[in-house]
């Protein structure tokens, strides 16, 4: 019987997949050591983020009791294990805490739902196609490169989700299958956004942390990211072409799913549809300009996609109740992509509610001390990559770990700019795998792409990518990288 461990693994659906992930780190708060450091508010550029203050992690007692276990029994100077009342409410406070988040992903949602009614996108789809007929490898190129540029330069991850539909039409009418089509945006923006140049939520942050030159050691991680597009490009175009060649051989081939008939139906391109693109690109490349300079963050740029969405109802004259019901229709079809991003924060509230988060923190950090200085890159590296599962918000990550990772790299003989490297290699590629990536379960929520087949798809290339990373990581300790 010829079968492999990717394939027996039946992963239930996200919302229990993550209910259970809450629930696991519910119990380790009994049974982790529980501590906790000092923290204090920072300003890096526009951005304001709450740092750990290296040297002050406190260990503290646990606080056990029979009310405890159920409501939750605080105590003064000692930390309280999470209740099952905690863990209940674990979502919703997850939901809270990510309220900017999932509405951000409602607003555009319900955006390109108007600009999905307007036909714009369906006839600048064909228009792309006709362009590119019988050029699949350029066009896989172009399009993965450009969402690349994007992740890597300006951190842009959330934006994309709703774009999913549109690349799985591309993928379809090029003749590949839906994991490909998800391969287009997905792996483009998560590769764009690991493997980062000047990324403003993860190098930018990391840097100021670390309290070196922003935007500084951009040449290496320029040539960094080039290697991982090349090695990224070349796995999905091997796997597209298996799939031309025999579509048996797709990993979803046995899992049903048809796309919406509007999706191939003839658009002719009109001057409503180039003027809808043109104010379109217009406010949305004001948008990544405010974010970058005037410290705009998802409130704002909600408002922006907003702006473009009655732009576009006004250019192609809808009427209020088309542009109404297409916005509410984009947004339905987000409520899944929107809701998983809440679930996905509850793990991070169970953590800190129980106050074992740092004290994971704190126990690597004293491990890696112990090892000679490119062992501890490599370390570096997985102990990102592992945090990630836990927290997996590259500024928030960047927060918790790089005020203690930076000045351990001091005493290991590791350059700063190391440490900010492996953080960024860490906290991105595993993006591409982990459950707790509310991006990434979004995005196979709305390809209708089961964990476990987008998992036998990724692995192969995510320990090409960590191989890839434990050899630059290599390099910079070689070169004392700065």
């Amino acid at each position: 019987m010829n079968t492999t461990p990717t394939k027996q693994i039946k992963i239930p659906h996200v919302f229990v997949l993550l209910t259970g992930i809450i629930f696991l780190c519910t119990v380790l708060t009994y049974v982790l050591p529980s501590g906790q450091y000092k923290r204090v508010k920072k300003s890096y550029g526009e951005l304001t983020r709450t740092v750990v203050i290296p040297g002050t992690f406190q260990k503290q007692s646990k606080h056990i009791s029979l009310k405890g276990l159920f409501l939750g029994d605080a105590k003064e100077g000692a930390a309280s294990p999470v209740s099952i009342l905690g863990f209940l409410t674990a979502i919703p406070r997850g939901m809270e805490n990510a309220s900017d988040i999932i509405f951000f992903i409602f607003i555009i949602g319900g955006v390109f739902g108007i600009l999905q009614r307007t036909g714009t996108i369906t006839a600048f789809l064909q228009r792309l196609l006709t362009l590119f007929e019988g050029k699949n490898i350029l066009l896989t190129i172009v399009i993965m490169v450009l969402i690349a540029v994007g992740g890597s330069t300006l951190g842009m991850g959330e934006e994309f989700i709703p774009l999913v539909p549109l690349f799985l039409i591309i993928s379809h009418k090029m003749g590949y299958d839906r994991i490909f089509g998800l391969a287009l945006v997905l792996l483009a923006a998560d590769i764009g956004f690991a493997a980062a140049t000047t990324n403003p939520f993860t190098v930018q942050i990391a840097q100021g942390i670390a309290e070196v030159p922003l935007c500084s050691g951009t040449l290496f991680r320029v040539i960094f990211s080039i290697c991982c597009m090349t090695v990224t490009v070349i796995y999905v175009l091997r796997y597209g072409n298996k799939v031309k060649r025999d579509p048996s051989q797709s990993l979803v081939a046995d899992v049903a799913y048809t796309l919406p008939e509007e999706s191939f139906k003839a658009q002719a391109l009109t001057k409503a549809h180039m003027g809808i693109m043109i104010v379109s690109i217009a406010i949305f490349a004001t948008i990544l300009y405010a974010v970058q300079k005037m410290g705009w963050w998802l409130n704002e740029m909600s408002g922006g996609f907003l702006l473009m969405g009655i732009v576009a109802a006004f250019i192609s004259r809808l009427s209020l109740s088309d542009a109404t019901k297409a916005f509410i229709k984009g947004m339905e079809d987000m409520v899944v992509a929107a809701l998983v991003v809440g679930f996905a924060r509850g793990i991070e509230v169970v953590l800190v509610d129980g106050q074992i988060m740092d004290s994971i923190i704190y126990s690597i950090a004293q491990i890696l001390d112990s090892f000679p200085k490119t062992l501890a890159a490599e370390g570096m590296l997985i102990f990102q990559s592992l945090l990630n599962f836990l927290i997996p918000s590259g500024s928030g990550q960047a927060a918790v770990t790089m005020p203690l990772m930076a000045p351990l790299s001091d005493v290991i003989g590791l350059t700063r700019q190391t440490a900010v490297f492996a953080f960024t290699c860490g906290d991105g590629f595993s993006n591409t795998i982990i459950p707790t990536s509310g991006v990434l379960m979004a995005m196979l929520t709305l390809a209708k792409i089961p964990y476990e087949k987008w998992l036998r798809f990724m692995l192969p290339l995510f320990i090409q990518l960590m191989v890839l990373s434990g050899i630059f990581l290599a390099i910079a300790v070689w070169i004392g990288y700065s």
